[in-house]
């Protein structure tokens, strides 16, 4: 019986749920990475979960927003290695999901918000996607990324003007 539980706890050793996967995949893809390189982004994710456990280090409270924070900088060093060499167009290729057909105006918004959040500094765009994408509260934002809740705070708010300014210069809004 014990063999039995040992096997079917070793087929189930991915630390990340599909849940999680997806929320990385979003960040990863928010952050500019291409579609070519998720599967690898989620890798890293789970290859840095597993080497948490190994040191021995206690896990994550919350594995979702610990996953979602190190998807952004992941993304963030990706950017810093790339220069980012990709187009504006891939970057919107891999947001777009075949389900969901975007109509022209939707088309112009997303384009316009991806250009807005390429202009973002780094840090601005990291806390405007952990929170505005993958929908994580400003506390545990500052808690993963070891930075005060008003530091938080100030970045999105900063970040979101900017972002509005920058839509109402296209007069996409």
């Amino acid at each position: 019986m014990l063999r039995r539980k040992a096997r079917r706890d070793q087929g189930n050793d991915d630390p990340l749920d599909a849940a999680q996967e997806r929320r990385v995949r979003a960040v990863l893809a928010l952050g500019g990475v291409p579609q070519t390189d998720l599967p690898d982004g989620v890798q890293q994710v789970r290859l840095r979960l597993l080497e948490r456990a190994a040191k021995g280090y206690e896990a994550p409270r919350d594995v979702s927003a610990w996953a979602a924070v190190v998807a952004s900088n992941l993304a963030m060093d990706w950017h810093r290695a790339k220069r980012r060499q990709e187009r504006l167009g891939e970057r919107l290729a891999s947001l777009r999901q075949l389900e969901h057909p975007s109509g022209e105006d939707t088309s112009v918004l997303s384009l316009a918000v991806a250009q807005g959040l390429d202009e973002l500094p780094d840090s601005q765009r990291q806390v405007l996607v952990l929170r505005f994408y993958a929908d994580l509260p400003v506390r545990s934002i500052a808690d993963e990324l070891g930075i005060p809740e008003g530091t938080v705070k100030s970045r999105l708010h900063t970040a979101v003007r900017a972002l509005r300014a920058r839509l109402h210069e296209d007069e996409v809004v």
